[in-house]
């Protein structure tokens, strides 16, 4: 599966973005979808997850309450919903697609990048 980010930009504090992130390829349920980010300097890490049907999703806790995570199977999309932005959420932002039955993602989007000022 291809995936393409996009939607990212620069956002004062307290504002909001939404990410999309558009798959092609091989069937898009299969795929449980990740959003992780890589902030200069720093190790990428996990942002948010959504279960292949949409029913179940995944936050990390900094993001908990701010950000939401959302899929679109008949258009081969997910989306995250970032509110409240601060300058911490500063980062490359990057789609990710698993198998359900896998244990690690194997395919990813190129990035995006968000950008919030304070």
């Amino acid at each position: 599966v291809q995936l393409q980010a996009f939607g990212g930009g620069l956002v004062q504090a307290g504002g909001s973005l939404r990410l999309s992130c558009v798959a092609s390829g091989r069937t898009f349920s299969s795929y449980v979808m990740g959003w992780f980010r890589q902030a200069p300097g720093k190790e990428r890490e996990f942002v948010a997850a959504i279960s292949w049907s949409g029913h179940s999703s995944y936050y990390e806790y900094s993001v908990k309450g701010r950000f939401t995570i959302s899929r679109d199977n008949a258009k081969n999309s997910v989306y995250l919903q970032m509110s409240s932005l601060k300058p911490e959420d500063t980062a490359v932002y990057y789609c990710a697609a698993r198998e359900v039955a896998g244990r690690t993602y194997n395919y990813w989007g190129q990035g995006t990048q968000v950008t919030v000022s304070s």
